[in-house]
């Protein structure tokens, strides 16, 4: 198997917390001091007969450029989800469920940001497109803090197809565009299951599924000045169907 490499604590930690994929090393450094999150991850490698070994400032050089916080381990990649499969698990829930689409989305940094916000906003998962998409790597389970153990994630060759499919089960689309009449807020998250599509930090949300939609909403802002980023603007809208949900 070709294994990955992630790093910093809090990914190791929750890779090992999640079980779902294979670890086949563990490494620390030598240099770095002993603290609660370290033990804790030694202690659940232990328990899992997962080997972890102790190496010099040597072994990290390349990782130099990451803030692996003396800790990297070897990890299988991540396993995608199929979108039928998803479907079917969630069809029977007693509470509606939600999902995120990611409509190519490039940067690293929103991806681990929006997959942490998801995760926290109790989101039931992620559908990115395999290609005009940035794809999870080491650095997007780090600004995850590890979150992406946590969350169905599914890959799909067209989001157009897996609208489709979606909305044939009885899924809603939520598309955002920054000029929509509808704001956000107006919209009854807790009476539906619902696909929340977010684009591309220049282009948006493509025009084919925009009008594939069945919703298309805008975030309002102040000053004329439309300037958050596409991580930031998820926020506001899953935490706002998550408040709905909860009063």
């Amino acid at each position: 198997m070709d294994f990955e490499v992630i790093y910093g604590k809090n990914s190791v930690l929750e890779a090992l917390n999640a079980g779902t994929r294979e670890i086949n090393k563990i490494i620390i450094s030598k240099s770095i001091h002993t603290d609660n999150k370290i033990e804790k991850i030694k202690e659940i490698a232990k328990s899992k007969g997962i080997v972890f070994q102790f190496a010099g400032k040597d072994k990290f050089q390349q990782y130099e450029e990451f803030n692996h916080q003396g800790v990297i381990a070897q990890i299988s990649p991540i396993r995608y989800i199929e979108l039928e499969d998803f479907i079917k698990k969630n069809k029977n829930k007693e509470t509606f469920s939600s999902l995120v689409i990611l409509d190519g989305v490039e940067d690293v940094h929103n991806l681990g940001a929006i997959i942490r916000t998801c995760v926290c906003a109790g989101v039931d998962g992620i559908i990115i497109p395999s290609r005009r998409n940035v794809q999870v790597n080491a650095t997007v389970d780090k600004i995850s803090q590890g979150a992406v153990n946590l969350i169905p994630i599914i890959k799909v060759n067209s989001l157009i197809n897996a609208v489709q499919t979606l909305k044939e089960n009885d899924w809603w689309i939520i598309s955002t565009d920054a000029s929509a009449q509808q704001n956000y807020y107006d919209v009854k998250y807790n009476d539906m299951n619902f696909a929340i599509i977010m684009g591309a930090e220049h282009t948006g949300v493509s025009k084919s599924l925009l009008k594939a939609s069945d919703f298309v909403v805008k975030i309002p802002m102040q000053n004329n000045f439309n300037s958050l980023n596409v991580s930031n603007a998820l926020s506001a809208i899953i935490f706002e169907a998550l408040r709905q949900k909860l009063i």
